[in-house]
């Protein structure tokens, strides 16, 4: 077997008397492409800047092949004193790397190399850095949330980039798209230790569940300590993937109905709409239009936004997408044309700025704004340490400080927050920006059972697949385009194929043009495939309940000498026959479906 690149074994390492690694490790082969998962303050970003070199773990042991080159991607890049962006670029090429492949890439990102680095956003900056990584071509590349800041054609565009490159990978994403168009096998950090599945990231999570359920059985062996600080977020995970399926078919009957109201629209006269309508619309635009000098940001956009609808707003960077809030929420005025806004609208907003908050406040401050231990979500008062659960926080941060929370804790934080407010209306802009992927889950499901009316601006594909009822896309221009379902749907209808999973690593190239491949391929989720095995045993035990109270009804004098007992047979053979048509109907939806996957 060929020795591995780069290996990282019993990796030891503690912060501030917390162990965060506790005998972590992985090992990258020539090509391969791992992706590194887990929760956020898991210790993922640290255990690759052990594997970067820069951090030194207090015991285990790094092991790099001689004469290999490395390149580290960090969360946020620091371009401080370079001139330009050009020479931020070039600084990290080795003397007989091309230097007119810096260039190539820089051009490919949407960057000219001159530009002042004090002077870039975070995605141009997030851009600078991954030329630097990609340009020398190196045996490693390790990538911490590359996609942060990134609008989807560079999503896109990274994506091509990587599955034609040679390099070995190892990747940290919230975004499951990429991860699944990316790895070939999974590394999961938690709980200080890694456990690896050679499988690419589509069949992690159910993976995972599979053991986090075996642990769950086995609770009983565990040390009482470790019970109280897991057992609430282990039951969770696994409860939110199962539920998710009931969440992801309430979806699809939500873009049935709306596909059918859009083909009824054009047929149904404008006064008798209204009439409907009356006390479920929630925004009507009306031919409107904005500009920024030359710059057309919207032309003659009409839209009608109905209780219940969520709607996913896409677009590359500039194209425009918080300005179409504002135009919809009626923070800014059209130039042209009119919107309309229902009444009595409580609007929440979280925006990518995410509102400042004194630094100096605990978690539990920032949740009660500093007002006693309690919070109200939904009208009731809940402790303000069962509301931090709700966000995978545990008991013992409510006195954390803040300024110390990781990215990802503050994207919760926030989230938490603006979700307790008040609201029939909420507009959320990137608030998948720094979140997990169980977070992400948690904000799925609770978007999912929110009775109101959402706008989601994201570069999550995956997200919006999960959570929109219908997409409005950028056509460029100034011209947006709505599409019945989510971002898959869009390119369904745009005839655009999505893009494809990398299975094997292919020969180095230069910057390509955008473009656009195939789609992955649909498979049974871990529960459809646990249903398909213990469906036919449920349908048998339904078959033999049914026959058994068949055989009551068999007694003629039933009634006579027990009325109540009669009426209680009656009603548990008409549960149990609905029960036998529910276990039968739903085993040959996944019979068909397993047929045609298969097929």
């Amino acid at each position: 077997m060929t020795a591995p690149l780069l290996a990282l074994t019993d990796i030891h390492l503690t912060f501030g008397g917390t162990p965060l690694l506790e005998g972590a490790g992985f090992a990258v082969g020539t090509g391969e492409r791992l992706a590194l998962v887990g929760r956020n303050g898991s210790g993922k970003s640290t255990l690759l800047k052990i594997a970067a070199g820069l951090v030194e773990p207090d015991r285990g042991e790094r092991i790099a092949q001689q004469g290999i080159t490395i390149r580290y991607l960090p969360q946020e890049p620091d371009l401080a004193g370079h001139a330009t962006v050009a020479a931020f670029v070039e600084a990290g090429l080795g003397p007989n790397d091309d230097p007119h492949r810096a260039r190539q890439l820089l051009q490919a990102l949407g960057l000219t190399g001159d530009e002042a680095p004090q002077r870039l956003s975070g995605g141009e900056a997030r851009r600078a850095a991954l030329a630097r990584a990609l340009a020398p071509e190196p045996d490693i590349l390790l990538l911490d949330e590359p996609t942060n800041h990134l609008d989807l054609p560079a999503i896109e565009w990274l994506e091509r980039t990587l599955q034609q490159s040679r390099s070995a990978l190892v990747l940290i994403s919230h975004d499951r798209r990429f991860l699944q168009n990316l790895s070939q096998a999974t590394v999961w950090l938690d709980r200080g230790i890694t456990r690896r599945l050679d499988q690419g990231f589509a069949g992690f999570e159910s993976w995972r569940d599979e053991i986090l359920e075996r642990e769950e059985t086995e609770r009983h062996k565990l040390d009482r300590r470790i019970e109280a600080e897991t057992e609430w977020s282990r039951q969770g995970i696994s409860a939110r993937r199962k539920r998710n399926q009931g969440r992801l078919r309430a979806l699809t009957s939500l873009r049935e109905t709306r596909r059918s109201e859009r083909r009824a629209a054009g047929m149904v006269k404008m006064s008798v709409s209204e009439g409907e309508l009356s006390g479920k619309l929630v925004i009507e635009a009306t031919n409107i239009a904005k500009r920024f000098g030359e710059r057309a940001v919207v032309r003659d956009l009409s839209l009608r936004v109905q209780r219940g609808d969520r709607i996913g707003i896409v677009g590359p960077n500039g194209a425009g997408k918080t300005t179409l809030l504002g135009l919809l929420t009626g923070t800014l005025a059209p130039d042209t044309g009119t919107v309309r806004l229902g009444a009595n609208l409580q609007v929440v907003t979280l925006d990518q700025r995410r509102a400042a908050l004194d630094p100096g406040w605990t978690l539990a401050q920032a949740l009660t704004d500093g007002a006693g231990d309690t919070v109200v979500v939904g009208g009731q008062r809940r402790h303000v340490v069962s509301y931090m659960k709700d966000f995978l926080f545990p008991p013992e941060q409510a006195r954390t400080p803040i300024g110390v929370l990781s990215g990802g804790e503050r994207g919760r934080l926030m989230l938490a927050r603006a979700l307790a407010a008040p609201s029939n209306l909420l507009v959320l802009d990137e608030p998948t920006n720094d979140l997990d992927l169980e977070t992400l889950d948690l904000l799925q499901e609770m978007l999912g059972d929110y009775p109101g009316t959402v706008l989601l601006v994201s570069h999550d594909r995956d997200f919006l697949d999960r959570v929109v009822t219908s997409t409005l896309a950028f056509e460029g221009d100034g011209r947006w385009t709505e599409y019945a379902g989510g971002y898959s749907d869009m390119l369904t209808q745009r005839g655009e194929p999505a893009a494809a999973p990398a299975k094997t690593a292919k020969p180095r190239s230069e910057a390509a043009a955008p473009r656009q491949s195939t789609g992955p391929k649909r498979r049974l989720g871990f529960k459809e495939s646990h249903a398909l095995k213990t469906l036919p045993g449920r349908i048998e035990k339904l078959q033999a309940e049914i026959a058994a109270l068949q055989a009551k009804f068999a007694d003629p004098t039933l009634y006579a000498r027990d009325p109540d007992g009669f009426t209680r047979t009656a009603a548990a053979l008409e549960t149990a026959r609905a029960a036998l048509a529910a276990a039968e109907d739903e085993w040959l939806a996944l019979e068909l479906l397993r047929e045609e996957i298969e097929g």
